[in-house]
């Protein structure tokens, strides 16, 4: 049987060091471990692993973030998040962004090895612990920007949330400062907030700005 190909992005040598020894009983192996985030994307397209094995925070960089570019470019890419951040708006956002599975570093290393090798077929796998969290959401409901609000809503949130005024925001996304108006005005209706703090400690807990 052919080995799994896994490429690993961690900034913490002792993760990828260990899971290249870990990994390979369960027939995978560790092609590729890169510890610096904005590398990342041109390696992956270099390295074609089957399965890239990728943390939430690589240094400044955002794993979403690096997953987001790679999966733009490579729509059937298979990523597995392996992090010790697990909040539930985290790892919706992990699958909503097409991630294959969520494991915890604190899970046992056969748990890994069975998101990858799921992974590698195509499949999305789900942590029984993961599922059932994820499932509750689903009936609870979910309150995160991400979930309520668009694509350009949320990229003037993210601006909103890092302080920036309309005349700002309306620069930088070349549109006019009447419809940023608006678009901001929709923001705090859909969220229930309107304080310039309480939409940044909003971004700040759903990972979307750097505290």
């Amino acid at each position: 049987m052919t080995a799994i190909r896994v490429m690993v992005v961690d900034d913490h040598p002792l993760i990828t060091q260990g899971l290249a020894t870990a990994l390979k009983p369960f027939g995978i192996d560790e092609v590729e471990a890169l510890a610096d985030g904005t590398q990342a994307a041109a390696r992956y397209e270099a390295v074609q692993p089957d399965v890239l094995v990728l943390d939430l925070r690589i240094g400044q960089v955002r794993g979403l973030d690096v997953a987001r570019n790679i999966l733009a470019k490579d729509p059937s890419g298979r990523i597995v998040f392996y992090s010790q951040f697990d909040q539930d708006h985290i790892v919706q956002e992990a699958y909503r962004i097409g991630g294959k599975a969520f494991v915890t570093k604190n899970a046992d290393m056969a748990v890994l090895a069975k998101a990858i090798t799921v992974a590698s077929e195509g499949q999305t796998y789900f942590v029984p612990e993961i599922a059932e969290r994820l499932a509750f959401l689903s009936v609870r409901g979910d309150e995160s920007p991400q979930a309520k609000l668009n694509e350009r809503e949320l990229l003037v949130f993210k601006r909103m949330a890092q302080g920036l005024t309309h005349a700002e925001i309306a620069e930088e996304l070349k549109l006019s400062s009447k419809t940023i108006g608006l678009i901001t005005q929709s923001i705090k209706e859909a969220l229930g907030v309107s304080r310039p703090a309480d939409i940044t400690r909003l971004a700040i807990k759903h990972q979307l700005i750097d505290e």
